[in-house]
């Protein structure tokens, strides 16, 4: 079973308020229909999952989201977040195709919305970090590591008239070993605004990544050493 650290599941779910839930508001999401026809086994095990179990309202309704054929959703779990502003949450989930890479990709309550190009090759992935206002225009973005124990490139993503638009991206980041069943890392906010927290490509030092005028500068704040270090910096310690 793939585990979601708390504080790493904390950075990548923003609360969600489920007292106040509009019409076709998604107030939960998980994967189901497990798979071993992609053997990648990434996250520890080659176990992934073909189907996205929405629960909606109102009345808490149940849709049930295929991945589509030659796909799985190569991911420790989905991710809600309300990426447009309007209130209601999307959920964003890590879809592979299974002879071109690994997709970010953006689902509502009718199904896929939209996602970012494969990567381009079988047995290439990505790993989420999270979501955030990492420019600090008042709109926020999704950033995630591409290829993180290869080509180990932070990209950061707006959400924007339901396409996904890359605006940033830096190369010697990673948030991800192999065969570990959880994402280390995260998003932060220490005071000066929403802040990347991931390793760096050799995976001795703990990097803060922030943005200004689209351009991502990182520095490092402490070793990795063991999931306790990502859990300080992430708590601003």
């Amino acid at each position: 079973m793939r585990i979601v650290p708390f504080i790493a599941a904390l950075a990548l779910l923003p609360q969600i308020a489920p007292a106040q839930t509009a019409p076709h508001e998604i107030v939960s999401a998980r994967y189901a229909g497990p798979t071993r026809a992609y053997d990648h086994g990434i996250l520890g095990d080659k176990t992934e999952y073909t189907k996205l179990i929405l629960r909606v309202s109102p009345g808490r309704q149940r849709v049930v989201i295929d991945v589509g054929v030659g796909h799985v959703f190569e991911d420790i779990a989905p991710r809600l977040a309300d990426l447009d502003g309007d209130g209601r949450p999307e959920v964003i989930t890590v879809r592979t195709n299974m002879e071109r890479g690994a997709s970010l990709a953006i689902y509502g309550p009718d199904g896929l919305i939209t996602q970012t190009p494969p990567i381009g090759q079988r047995y290439r992935w990505l790993a989420p970090v999270g979501v955030g206002d990492f420019d600090g225009d008042g709109r926020v973005e999704i950033a995630y590591i591409e290829t993180p124990h290869l080509g180990k490139t932070l990209k950061i993503y707006n959400y924007l008239s339901r396409t996904l638009v890359l605006t940033a991206s830096v190369g010697g980041l990673s948030n991800h070993r192999i065969g570990e069943g959880f994402i280390s890392g995260g998003v932060r906010n220490c005071g000066q605004g929403d802040e990347i927290i991931t390793a760096d490509a050799g995976w001795q030092r703990i990097m803060r990544t922030r943005v200004a005028n689209g351009v991502l500068t990182s520095q490092a704040i402490g070793a990795t050493s063991g999931s306790a270090a990502f859990e300080r910096a992430l708590a601003c310690r």
